[in-house]
């Protein structure tokens, strides 16, 4: 078997060069209902820091009041030590004040972004959900949102800290001590934050290789178990293994990139680090030996260069982290960029309840321009009434059924509903008015009782039962062990077919709508299924407008108008008998259809020959 090489899907693309800085003020928005404890929080961080920077000067009076044996008095030490421990608990508590601060701000942030996110893609047309990797795009949206907390942890208690820790300690050695403290001091650290930019944004190709590697990875092998019967049906575990695996070796190769680069950033900062104490120390003891300064100076110095390079350090880490945060963040923000395909007009209406005519006007559409599926289809669908659209597989039925929703727009004419032109109403009430009974039913992994209640989430277990009732479900479902609450399973894949779409159709019947919309409602049921649903679906299509795609044309005898499609056009209408009598396309596929009906009961006899 040859295998197709791997490739990257439009959602896991390496990103291009994007302005950092935009991507924090996308922040901001976020931060600003809780700007109280922001500011609290930064005040706290604040006295920390100046608790932090107090305590070397603690420990030069230590040292420089410390002398021989019997000869200091007591209480000096004591009261410096008692300062030097309650300068320590000041800096910790007002750090501990900080984090429970802005644990709300942050975790408030995580779940206001992924509202956001969950509700944009919502809003998304169903052609951007139809080309998507739900594998890949679960990936992002979970880093992209953890990369939230991240960047605003990075940036308000780990770079905002360091820095203003650099300069109060630049400061203090300018104003103390022989300026060339100061400029090697501030030149390691310059020299340091300079080295680590370069290295870390030379690093984040590979990192960016890697998160879209692992994003596609991710895709493939949802994509495997979602369509787990498919892969045993053709026996293709080996090719989704390879496909898998291929991807995973590209990861693999990116992701030691990633590490050894790292181990390169890490042993340059320790250089770095390690020149600038060294050269502050000879500086610090060459002042010592000439009586410029005492060995309390020398352990304040000491004591500085520790409380700023040990953060410098974590700073180093910070910065790429905080890069790192970025490049996740990046296509999250990017999927919020992806402007929605159907937007409600300013001005729409909500689509009023009550009895509603359905009317197509030459509409034309095409998915892409350069493949147009519907020609100028017109027709009347009155308040009450029923009409049936059958046709070849390709012939646009199904488009019907989209355009009626309002998942895509019309390329020309006009779809109405009671006169009024659907762009004109809301999404909402627009899909509020309509239920459907789709040919393929897809449930959520969830009980019976939730996806039945899914039609009308406010119903009572009594309208529930009903629903499932009419729908011919309700005992099958109380013979289950469980009963209502039996879990579907993924997909609904416990169930057979004919048990789904009757869920489907409870599911409609519940949602009580003004217009019904079955499309190939019936197609995984059994013939004798099929009547009884059929009996229940014409009670509940009861002087309610109705469109009805079908491919069994037996399903639709009793349509009060029978509109025969055939690439994109409607060539035939009428009812049953009428269209029979034309002997047109439609009295062809019924021809078809009985023979074909004839030669399976001929096969379900036992007594019929071989």
């Amino acid at each position: 078997m040859q295998f197709q090489p791997t490739r990257l899907s439009n959602h896991t693309t390496l990103p291009t060069d994007r302005d950092d800085w935009g991507t924090v003020r996308a922040l901001l928005p976020f931060l600003w209902d809780y700007r109280g404890r922001v500011l609290a929080a930064l005040v706290a961080l604040v006295l920390s820091k100046l608790a932090n920077v107090c305590i070397p000067f603690v420990l030069k009076a230590l040292v420089d009041r410390l002398g021989p044996a019997g000869q200091t008095p007591l209480v000096v030490p004591l009261a410096l030590l008692a300062a030097y421990g309650a300068l320590r608990l000041a800096a910790s508590t007002f750090n501990e004040l900080r984090d429970g601060l802005f644990a709300r701000v942050r975790h408030r942030a995580m779940r206001k972004i992924s509202i956001q996110v969950l509700a944009h893609l919502h809003a998304l047309s169903l052609r951007y959900h139809l080309e998507r990797h739900t594998g890949a795009l679960t990936v992002d949206i979970d880093r992209g949102t953890h990369s939230v907390s991240a960047l605003i942890n990075y940036l308000a208690f780990s770079i905002l800290p360091t820095l203003v820790e650099i300069v109060l300690i630049t400061l203090i050695l300018l104003g103390r001590y022989d300026p060339w403290f100061a400029v090697v001091t501030f030149g390691s650290v310059v020299l340091y934050i300079a080295f680590t930019f370069v290295i870390t944004n030379w690093r984040m190709p590979f990192r960016h290789r890697m998160n879209a590697l692992e994003s596609s990875a991710s895709a493939q092998a949802v994509d495997s178990l979602v369509n787990y019967e498919t892969v045993k049906f053709f026996g293709n575990e080996a090719h989704e293994l390879k496909r898998y695996e291929d991807t995973l070796a590209h990861w693999e190769n990116a992701a030691v990139k990633t590490q050894t680069s790292l181990g390169a950033l890490n042993a340059g900062q320790s250089s770095i680090i390690a020149f600038g104490v060294t050269g502050v120390m000879i500086l610090a003891t060459h002042g010592i030996v000439a009586g410029r300064l005492s060995i309390g100076d020398l352990v304040l110095v000491n004591a500085f260069l520790i409380q700023l390079f040990v953060p410098l350090n974590f700073l180093g880490v910070v910065y790429s982290q905080f890069k790192h945060a970025l490049a996740d963040m990046e296509q999250m923000l990017r999927l919020l960029e992806q402007a929605p395909e159907i937007r409600d007009h300013p001005n729409a209406v909500t689509l009023p309840e009550g009895n509603t005519g359905l009317r197509f006007d030459d509409v034309h559409f095409a998915y892409n321009p350069d493949r147009p599926i519907l020609h100028g289809v017109s027709f009347d669908l009155p308040t009450g009434r029923k009409i049936a659209v059958v046709g070849p597989s390709g012939s646009g039925k199904s488009t019907l059924v989209r355009l009626l929703f309002r998942f895509y727009e019309v390329s020309g004419g006009r779809v109405l509903i009671n006169g009024l032109d659907i762009r004109d109403v809301t999404q909402q009430s627009l899909r509020a008015a309509i239920a459907i009974v789709p040919q393929d039913t897809v449930l959520f992994n969830d009980s019976l009782y939730y996806n039945i209640l899914y039609g009308r989430p406010n119903a009572s277990q009594q309208e529930v039962e009903r629903a499932a009732t009419l729908a011919h479900l309700h005992e099958f479902i109380v013979s289950l062990p469980q009963g209502y609450q039996t879990v579907v399973g993924e997909r609904g894949l416990k169930l057979s077919g004919g048990e789904k779409q009757r869920v489907a159709i409870a599911r409609a019947i519940l949602k009580n709508p003004q217009i019904l919309v079955f499309d190939e409602a019936t197609s995984s049921l059994d013939s004798r299924s099929e009547q009884s649903i059929l009996t229940a679906l014409d009670e509940i299509a009861r002087n309610r407008t109705t469109l009805v795609i079908a491919h069994r044309l037996s399903t639709v005898m009793d349509a009060d108008q029978i509109l025969v499609m055939e690439h994109g056009h409607i060539k035939e209408r009428g009812n049953h008998r009428e269209l029979l009598a034309g002997g047109g396309l439609y009295a062809h596929l019924w021809a078809l259809q009985q023979k074909e009906r004839e030669k399976l009961e001929q096969g379900d006899c036992p007594d019929s020959p071989p």
